[in-house]
């Protein structure tokens, strides 16, 4: 039993907030409803990281801002520890161009009645009581209003007195069929495998190492601060893949951390000698294997070597739809990489030469929207006719 300096026995309490549903040409990217009914299964000392008698409130198809305010308020106030999660879709309101979590019915010319202002999240975080540890996980995606101002921004503050851990993935992500989200999925999966609950940080860090993410994805926080963490254990890690005994710690937050502060070939380098590790020890048909191919697509996407990451991402492609089907979302973000990769290629000779395969990968997928194959087969069509008039 926890007390609080009033001699009070502390209560937690968790906030599960399902926004509207995040789509794009009908295909849904992120399922909010489905993200609660996998966390509602999650003991609540496990999502709180406490054994404080708790509450528990779920909030699936508000449609009224106001009533997700009383709700957050009175989660606020308890005086234990709190979390609060959010899943939807992230919208702006273009009159007073601030931003808001969109809920059931929200319309572009709805949003300042029927979404929920972000504003109103840090306010009411700021007012709770001392003492009670705040933390907030977002799952969500930007529509194309929200997401320049994001880019703007370049984070998405909750509250300086709370923890904010989530990815917003970019308006461009073509989504998978209803289930849960990745980032979710993993943070779930983390809980579920681990014999002691880790801490969230660390929790985070794996859950967007194995998230498989759009290109593009904003990470709360970002990874400079997670490589910050891992900083102790960075010897370790570069020295982990020839390690037989104590397990090692997670390098991929520091790999990460190596990208964004510039350093692209030594993080390069890192995620070459893991890939080797796990082709040795897993095999070059593990789905670790195929991981790690991944991680060097998205870190030569992060170095502006687009060649190599457009030739990574289709062989990866390729390689998941040998066993995993074509609707599947870690094949269709493999190809949502490769595309992305192709499309930002300046060399038109490595553009032709890539793009016989990114279209044989792209007819594999019947539900990617018909548009984007025959873009592609449009722009190879004009690479290879300027070759002929050569």
């Amino acid at each position: 039993m926890q007390i609080d300096g009033a001699g009070r026995q502390q209560r937690g309490h968790v906030l599960l907030i399902a926004g509207d549903a995040a789509l794009r040409r009908r295909a849904v990217q992120v399922a909010p409803s489905a993200n609660l009914a996998a966390l509602g299964v999650l003991p609540v000392s496990a999502l709180l990281n406490s054994h404080v008698p708790s509450d528990t409130t779920y909030l699936d198809g508000a449609r009224d801002p106001n009533t997700v305010l009383m709700r957050l308020r009175a989660a606020a106030a308890t005086p234990g520890p709190l979390l609060v999660y959010l899943s939807g879709r992230l919208t702006l309101d273009r009159r007073g161009q601030g931003l808001h979590l969109a809920l059931a019915g929200t319309t572009a010319s709805t949003v300042r009645y029927t979404a929920l202002p972000w504003d109103w999240l840090g306010t009411e975080l700021a007012a709770r009581p001392a003492g009670g540890p705040t933390t907030v996980v977002l799952d969500l995606v930007a529509d194309k209003s929200a997401w320049p101002v994001l880019q703007e921004y370049g984070s998405l503050p909750a509250s300086p007195s709370a923890e904010v851990y989530g990815v917003v993935v970019p308006p461009a992500f073509a989504g998978g069929p209803h289930q849960v989200s990745a980032y979710t999925r993993h943070w779930i999966d983390q809980l579920r495998r681990s014999p002691t609950r880790p801490a969230n940080l660390p929790l985070h860090a794996f859950a967007v190492g194995a998230a498989a993410l759009p290109p593009g994805t904003l990470v709360l926080p970002a990874t400079r601060e997670l490589g910050a963490t891992a900083a102790p254990h960075a010897q370790q890690a570069q020295h982990a893949p020839q390690a037989a005994e104590q397990p090692a710690p997670d390098p991929r937050p520091h790999i990460h951390a190596l990208a964004t502060g510039g350093r692209h070939q030594e993080a390069a380098t890192l995620a070459q000698a893991w890939e080797q590790h796990v082709l040795q020890t897993r095999g070059h048909t593990s789905p670790e294997a195929t991981h790690w191919a991944e991680i060097r697509a998205d870190l030569a996407r992060m170095a502006g070597n687009y060649g190599s990451a457009t030739r990574l991402w289709i062989n990866a492609g390729h390689t998941r739809l040998e066993r995993q089907p074509p609707d599947d979302p870690e094949v269709l973000a493999a190809a949502a990489g490769a595309l992305y990769c192709w499309t930002q290629l300046k060399d038109q000779a490595a553009a032709r030469d890539s793009g016989p395969e990114l279209v044989r990968l792209l007819r594999a997928l019947p539900s990617l929207e018909p548009r984007l194959l025959k873009l592609t087969q449009q722009r190879l069509e004009v690479l290879e006719g300027a070759v002929g008039t050569r």
